[in-house]
């Protein structure tokens, strides 16, 4: 069996570039099919979700005791939701982005965690 601690990690850097290609195709494919104001919609929710992403991360490295927060780490960790509630408030209300596009922006690490699983269907890990 392969060392969990490398498999995971490997797994984790595979989503975190994966991400940036459904984030970057997303925004190729909006600004194709609808133009710049989508496509603009769409990086602003992708950035949102990345960032939610590494809070995601950083939790789980506290939860698990691989590593002690900071005080910024704590509070952000704390108020994630809110600060990402009010930037899609933001987003949507006062710059006038269309709700579907951030919204499919929100979902870029998710469709890098499908792709990762593909990823290990087709390659597994043999020990």
């Amino acid at each position: 069996m392969p060392d969990q601690a490398a498999f995971y990690e490997r797994a984790l850097r595979r989503i975190r570039i994966l991400t940036l290609a459904v984030g970057a195709a997303g925004t190729i494919t909006w600004l194709i099919a609808q133009g710049l104001q989508p496509a603009l919609g769409f990086v602003a929710g992708a950035a949102l979700s990345v960032l939610n992403f590494r809070g995601i991360l950083a939790l789980a490295d506290v939860i698990g005791g691989t590593r002690k927060p900071g005080l910024l780490a704590t509070l952000f960790i704390a108020l994630r939701y809110a600060v990402i509630g009010f930037a899609l408030y933001v987003i949507v209300k006062i710059l006038r982005f269309a709700p579907a596009p951030v919204l499919f922006g929100l979902l870029a690490p998710f469709g890098a965690a499908i792709l990762e699983i593909l990823y290990e269907l087709i390659f597994p890990v043999r020990a």
